[in-house]
């Protein structure tokens, strides 16, 4: 009897342990199956959602043809399509500079000047010996037995020898010459724009292998850069640009392709130019931002912020009856603010652009249109 008791009580407990595991197993079972539930859905709520109770506010549009502005956006750096450098002809002392770097100037306005009192005096015995040289030429043709008082009956062979031997063609060359370095020896803009490379200073020698500075014309200034080879059938001279200076980025200003280089580098780019008024905001050498901004006709075009991503695909939604109603689309072209639409919606239609962030599928909506 005593030998049974233990043999008993083990098949008790292995009998207790499969209960257990059964009940375990049954368990698991449950929470499995609530959990596939709850996951279907989360799945079947992510597509269809189930519908809200309050009536969403939205703006819409109505979908039509128009043209769309495609955008190419580039790097580029700013030139001066115009400037000039400016020399001072004669080495003199520097008496005066009325600008500096930076200085915006004016056509014809005085920049800088020398010290001009050798140079009035080289042309005051200039003009002394121009008059010298006429009486001389006088003499010449009084010598030749001809009247002063009636000049045109004198041959022009006649003439030319009294100058000649009269030293008159030569006084007048070099009177000249002094009128010229004297009218150099004041730098003036020879148009509007910015000074720039001016490094001499006041009471120093001039140099006339040396620019004094330089005068870039802002008005007119080109900027240099490059687009991609597929990108090349999307650009045509005189497209729009957008210029934006990484200095200043909230202005921008526009322009013009004037140039394309017909020719592809080793890195399938092509280097392209174009036109823009600087406004004196523009310098030479500046880095910018280009957008190349051109109109695609007859294409059905929605707002960036009327496509929302649903399960990893572009949807837009539509007004109908007071619901939003949910479409599939597949986008084109796109630039900084719109979309093409492919396909998936049809001109004429009412697209919500404004309040589409929580809609689904036959939500109710109100349209707030201001």
């Amino acid at each position: 009897m005593n030998e049974k008791k233990p043999i008993f009580v083990f098949i008790k407990r292995i009998t207790m342990c499969t209960r257990i595991r059964g009940l375990l197993f049954l368990f698991a079972i449950f929470f499995i199956g609530c959990t596939d539930v709850e996951q279907k859905a989360d799945e079947k709520e992510g597509v269809e959602t189930v519908l809200p109770s309050k009536t969403n506010e939205v703006s819409t549009i109505i979908l039509k043809r128009q043209p769309f502005h495609h955008e190419l956006v580039s790097n580029g750096r700013v030139s001066a399509r115009e400037y000039a450098d400016l020399y001072f002809r004669t080495q003199e002392l520097i008496a005066h500079i009325w600008v500096k770097n930076g200085s915006f100037v004016h056509k014809g306005q005085k920049l800088a000047e020398l010290e001009l009192f050798k140079l009035k005096n080289t042309l005051e015995q200039r003009q002394n010996i121009l008059k010298q040289s006429d009486l001389e030429m006088q003499d010449v043709l009084i010598g030749q037995g001809y009247s002063l008082e009636n000049q045109a009956s004198i041959p022009e062979e006649i003439m030319k020898l009294a100058r000649v031997k009269s030293g008159y063609e030569q006084s007048k060359a070099q009177l000249s010459d002094a009128e010229y370095e004297l009218q150099q020896a004041t730098l003036v803009a020879p148009y509007d724009g910015l000074v720039a490379n001016l490094f001499a200073k006041e009471h120093n020698m001039a140099s006339p292998a040396k620019a004094f500075c330089r005068v870039i014309n802002t008005g007119s200034m080109e900027v240099d850069f490059t687009v991609l080879e597929s990108e090349l059938l999307l650009l045509k001279l005189g497209d729009e640009v957008e210029v934006t200076p990484y200095a200043s980025s909230d202005s921008s200003l526009k322009g013009n392709v004037s140039e394309i280089n017909p020719l592809v580098d080793e890195n399938g780019q092509v280097r392209v130019k174009a036109r823009v008024k600087g406004g004196g905001k523009l310098f030479d050498g500046m880095n910018v931002r280009v957008r190349v901004k051109r109109a695609v006709a007859d294409q059905l075009v929605v707002p960036k912020k009327a496509v929302v991503l649903r399960t990893g695909k572009q949807v837009v939604f539509t007004h109908k009856d007071g619901k939003a109603m949910w479409c599939y689309v597949h986008t084109g072209l796109e630039n900084k603010d719109e979309y093409t639409v492919l396909d998936g919606l049809n001109e004429g239609d009412e697209v919500i652009v404004d309040g589409n962030v929580n809609l689904a599928h036959e939500s109710p909506v109100s349209v707030v249109n201001s």
